[in-house]
């Protein structure tokens, strides 16, 4: 591939290489580059090619040597929580949840209360250095704190810039701790947004986020939309995660929780529709027709027993489905190879899924982010954030441009990285946390974790 190919001017100065690596580029154009090198300039990529040619078109460049190793675009989560950092290993009361409204209301709902401001701030930057770790360089958030909501979402957003990685922040507005909770976390949405929109970096973007429609009024509703539409903003909401929000929903409403979300205008090509377990062909036609992105988070929905989404009919309607862990985990190589067993197990076929988590993880996402920032995310070609990692794993067989995809999925754990680069910075090298001290990070957690587990 010529760089005049894609318009960009062959005396483009240069300032890093990143090479002597085997490229998945996710680019459909050349996916696999062997050999191969990435230039960068500023926060972009500038070429993707042999590294021989790209060193003798910029010899002054600096080089990052990944090694031998794959370098790939940077993996991207288009749903999750960071404040769930500190419910690792928390015991809960008895009687344990036998059910998805016992799960919110015996555990994250009390864990959300708890929450501080600093605990906001430095649970954030914990699963942010998880991403690092693990590889996934972009995600779209989703966060709680009734009893600190003013400004949380700059807190978050301050760990980001400090820890590196991109992220998309929201808050959940919900009408369970009442309504001086409810008006906050609405001029919390409303603030940030308006403060992106302003002050706009590479790095943060911004959703108007929303609980689940069981938690929601029509009253709320009313004026999340009334704002939201006033910002131009879109809908980041949990949709009929569990039965109880469908079942609910149709109770007091005598609608479907999309068709109730639908009749406040929430649908739209910026709106996230999360989890979508419980929806119906006439719900998945609404978010069809709207140009509304699903995301589907299997290893949260197993691990809550709430059911798989139907994401083999919604491929098979054209709509746009996207792949997250609602906190679960921060690993997306996980989440990718959890998506593809679970198609597989519910549909009784060991070939369903395969392209639909390839495309999830791969395409979709990328989709889902071309909404919201400016230039391509999840790929490794001339114009897109030069966002990359670098991973251990020598192909035990050929690895071609047909069979690029078997590697990874069978091939590589987040474990595995070994190098994270986002917008040409790079952030860990060969293991190592360049932006944060990650021992006393985990440090200052562990106290935070225990007052807060007494606090509960």
């Amino acid at each position: 591939m010529k760089l005049s190919e894609h318009g960009c001017a062959a005396s483009e100065p240069v300032h890093m290489l990143v090479g002597n690596a085997t490229v998945i580029t996710c680019d459909p154009a050349q996916p696999v580059v062997r050999h191969g090198a990435v230039a960068v300039t500023g926060d972009k990529v500038v070429q993707v090619g042999p590294e021989a040619e790209l060193r003798r078109r910029w010899p002054d460049a600096r080089f990052e040597d990944a090694g031998g190793r794959l370098l790939m675009p940077g993996m991207t989560c288009t749903h999750t929580h960071l404040y769930s950092t500190f419910a690792r290993g928390m015991a809960l009361s008895r009687p344990a949840a036998r059910c998805f409204r016992e799960i919110l209301e015996r555990l994250w709902w009390r864990l959300d209360r708890a929450l501080t401001e600093e605990d906001v701030g430095v649970s954030a930057a914990v699963a942010l250095v998880q991403c690092v770790k693990c590889g996934t360089t972009t995600i779209m958030d989703h966060h709680s704190s009734p009893n600190a909501i003013d400004g949380s979402l700059d807190i978050i957003g301050e760990a980001v810039e400090k820890v590196g990685i991109r992220a998309s922040l929201a808050y959940e507005v919900s009408d369970r701790d009442g309504p001086k909770a409810r008006d906050a976390g609405i001029a919390e949405n409303v603030r940030f947004i308006k403060e992106c929109e302003r002050r706009p970096t590479a790095r943060i973007r911004a959703t108007f986020g929303l609980h689940a429609s069981f938690t929601l009024s029509d009253e709320t509703l009313e004026r999340c939309a009334e704002a939201g539409h006033a910002l131009g903003a879109g809908f980041h909401v949990h949709t009929a995660e569990g039965p109880e929000d469908q079942a609910l929903t149709l109770g007091s409403s005598g609608l479907r929780v999309v068709e109730r979300f639908d009749r406040f205008g929430l649908w739209g090509p910026r709106s996230l529709a999360i989890h979508c377990v419980h929806v119906d062909h006439g719900e998945m036609e609404i978010l069809r027709a709207r140009g509304a992105a699903v995301v589907h988070n299997p290893q949260s929905n197993m691990g809550n027993a709430v059911g798989a989404a139907p994401v083999l009919e919604m491929a098979r309607r054209g709509m746009l489905v996207g792949l997250g862990t609602d906190g679960y985990a921060m690993d997306m190589f996980e989440s990718l190879r959890t998506a593809n067993l679970l198609a597989k197990h519910v549909a009784g076929d060991p070939q369903a899924g395969w392209v639909e988590a390839r495309r999830m993880a791969f395409e979709n996402n990328t989709a889902i982010l071309a909404r919201h920032w400016e230039a391509p995310l999840g790929v490794l070609a001339p114009g897109a954030y030069a966002d990359m990692i670098a991973v251990d794993y020598d192909p035990p067989t050929p690895l071609t441009e047909a069979n690029w995809f078997s590697h990874v999925l069978f091939g590589l754990p987040g474990a595995a990285v070994n190098t994270t680069i986002v917008g040409g910075q790079v952030l860990m090298r060969d293991g190592e946390l360049l932006t944060v001290d990650e021992r006393e990070l985990a440090a200052r957690a562990r106290e935070l974790a225990a007052a807060l587990w007494n606090r509960i």
